[in-house]
């Protein structure tokens, strides 16, 4: 898959081998079973690539820009949306920047001056409750008039599966939020994982043998699941590697922040600094105060012990 940062990347790059594109648009946050209906459209109307399939995202989310107190919480970040594309076989992709001179094109300045000129559109799949252009003003009725005057084609997704989207997307949300992985991970249709740069934390669990992995998650719009303790497991040196992690504040040792921290089983190795991802397939139990470290130890060996479980009942 070829990924432009820009509209305009796009263009420079494909003007000297013109292909006309099969287009589709939007956030598609999660890639998850519901858009990989969408994607699948886009990726069998190329005709045995006559035409190219393309996707135009956007970051940051429009959100972000336009409302300044959103709090919007991702599913994915650029470069995991951007692998799950890729796996759909999708050709291009587009991330164009979002700002405000961007929210202000008008819906005809956006189809003339990016679909048809910069894109070489031949079809456009979308959304019926599309809606684009300055203060959004323009819906897929003005589209499709458009589609007449500069030749392309327009294709409806249906209302049914729109729907379907918008309701895996909140089901996903919301089980992340409750910790219950099974759901999340049964409408994404692969294991939700967060990926960072393992720092340096309080090292205490080195010194009562459960050694962590303190994981940094630079993306602060990323959604982080529901606190509490988590079966995962990590690819690091192109070998599956188990463990549990821990969401939450460490109250036992009185924690201020909330931290992400990983024990890994049968693994020895320096992770500092280090970039990893960690899929989360199932969550154990909520955070909890001990009375003292040796409760936190006993406590800590149990749930080794019923991750170890889960995994052999794989």
């Amino acid at each position: 898959m070829k990924i432009f940062h820009s509209i305009n990347d796009f263009h420079i790059a494909t003007e000297a081998t013109i292909k006309k594109t099969i287009l589709t648009l939007g956030t598609f946050d999660g890639v998850h079973f519901g858009h990989k209906k969408i994607l699948e459209k886009v990726t069998q109307s190329t005709e045995n690539n006559k035409y190219e399939s393309l996707v135009l995202t956007f970051f940051p989310h429009p959100r972000m820009v336009l409302q300044e107190d959103s709090n919007i919480k991702m599913l994915n970040t650029i470069d995991e949306k951007t692998v799950l594309l890729d796996q759909i076989g999708i050709q291009n992709l587009v991330i164009h920047p979002f700002d405000e001179n961007f929210s202000r094109l008008t819906a005809e300045e956006f189809v003339k001056n990016i679909l048809v000129d910069k894109f070489h559109i031949h079809k456009i799949i979308i959304g019926h409750d599309h809606r684009f252009g300055r203060n959004r003003t323009a819906n897929i009725d003005d589209l499709r008039k458009f589609g007449e005057q500069y030749d392309f084609e327009v294709e409806e997704i249906s209302a049914q599966e729109i729907k379907e989207v918008s309701v895996s997307s909140t089901k996903i949300r919301h089980a992340l939020e409750d910790g219950n992985m099974a759901l999340a991970n049964e409408y994404l249709g692969y294991d939700y994982s967060l990926t960072g740069i393992v720092s340096k934390g309080k090292q205490l669990g080195r010194t009562i043998g459960f050694p962590t992995a303190n994981l940094k998650v630079a993306e602060n719009f990323k959604l982080i699941p529901k606190n509490g303790v988590y079966i995962v497991k990590s690819i690091i040196d192109s070998k599956t590697i188990l463990g549990m992690m821990n969401i939450g504040f460490n109250p036992t040792v009185d924690g201020k922040n909330q931290t992400i921290e990983i024990n890994y089983f049968d693994f020895e190795g320096d992770l500092y600094d280090q970039k990893i991802t960690v899929s989360i397939l199932k969550r154990i139990r909520d955070e909890e105060k001990f009375e003292s470290i040796d409760h936190l130890k006993a406590q800590l060996a149990q749930d080794r012990n019923t991750a170890l479980t889960y995994f052999e009942k794989l």
